[in-house]
């Protein structure tokens, strides 16, 4: 037995469940994704992952900029879904189409619910130091991931991991999970719990100005920042070799260091900088238009001494240490 299904997704996040759903023999009547954009070099426009998958698959593809005209409600009513899987789609369900399927309406999210609900749940654990998320399926309300759940599966956060690194495993247990949703759904075990009142929390959307690094915050806090925002938009802090034009430099991984000094002071040839308290280790780099490297290929080509400032609390060029 299989479920007729609509499946509703975009990014990279959404695609390994797609795949699990049709390696388990449900119909997926038809997929909903974000609408080409345009990307690289040529900005041609370019399908979302979700719509290049489908696509593969063999499964038709819509892709409405809206839900809220009464004709694409009436296109989406009209597929007689059983039930309709929503996984970082993008746009708000209205209720005519949270209604629609027979089953109802059903979200994979990448937190703890009721901590972290919104637009970016894993950047914001590990911008918060949480050291254990979730992945949920809950049976989804016009609120903001509100709806009750049925079921979670705990996800340790490693002291290093980042946030590219959560995704991807978080990816591939909210694919697990969902199927297993749907086999209780056709059974009738599938019993949603509300979310507690207590200890809510809003993932808002990253702002890349955000991702600038203040070595002035506590190093657990800098180390936090620069792993939830890797690989995407990436932390960065600005900075000059000797005789050099200032450059924006990305972190992509870093870990807690010892020593101390002056905040932004690098303290040794392992790119250990000082913060407010305690140190971090720069583990890997990304200078602009250049691939990602470790730190100590980053040091091959580019000189920072002993007691450079970095960031927003180092001196002028001039005025460095040589």
């Amino acid at each position: 037995m299989s479920l007729k299904i609509v499946f509703m997704g975009t990014p990279d996040f959404s695609v390994p469940a797609l795949e699990a759903i049709h390696a388990a023999g449900h119909d997926v009547l038809a997929v909903y994704s974000q609408p080409p954009r345009p990307a690289g070099r040529g900005m041609a426009e370019r399908p979302s992952p979700v719509h290049a998958k489908a696509a593969a698959l063999g499964i038709p593809v819509r892709t409405p900029r809206a839900l809220r005209d009464a004709d694409q409600q009436t296109l989406f009513a009209d597929l007689r879904a059983d039930a309709a899987v929503v996984i970082a789609y993008g746009l708000i369900l209205p209720m005519p189409i949270l209604a629609a399927p027979r089953l109802g309406c059903f979200n994979v999210h990448a937190s703890a619910l009721p901590r972290w609900r919104g637009a970016a749940p894993i950047q914001r654990a590990i911008m918060a130091g949480d050291t254990e998320t979730a992945v949920m399926v809950m049976r989804m309300e016009e609120g903001l991931d509100t709806g009750p759940v049925g079921m979670t599966k705990r996800v340790p956060i490693g002291p290093d991991m980042t946030a590219g690194e959560l995704h991807d495993v978080l990816a591939s247990r909210g694919a697990e999970l969902i199927v297993r949703a749907l086999a209780a759904l056709e059974n009738g075990t599938f019993v949603p719990v509300p979310q507690p009142d207590e200890g809510v929390t809003y993932a808002a959307k990253i702002d890349k100005k955000e991702a600038e690094i203040d070595f002035a915050r506590p190093a657990a806090e800098v180390h936090n920042h620069i792993r939830g925002l890797s690989p995407f938009p990436g932390a960065w802090f600005e900075t000059a070799p000797p005789g050099g034009k200032p450059e924006r430099i990305k972190v992509l991984r870093s870990t807690l260091g010892d020593g101390r000094g002056q905040p932004g002071e690098v303290l040794d040839d392992r790119l250990t900088i000082a913060c407010g308290e305690g140190a971090v280790r720069l583990v890997e780099i990304q200078r602009a238009g250049k691939r990602a490297m470790t730190s100590e290929e980053f040091l091959r080509g580019f000189t920072l001494p002993r007691g450079t400032r970095l960031g927003r609390a180092a001196p002028p060029a001039a005025a460095r240490p040589a």
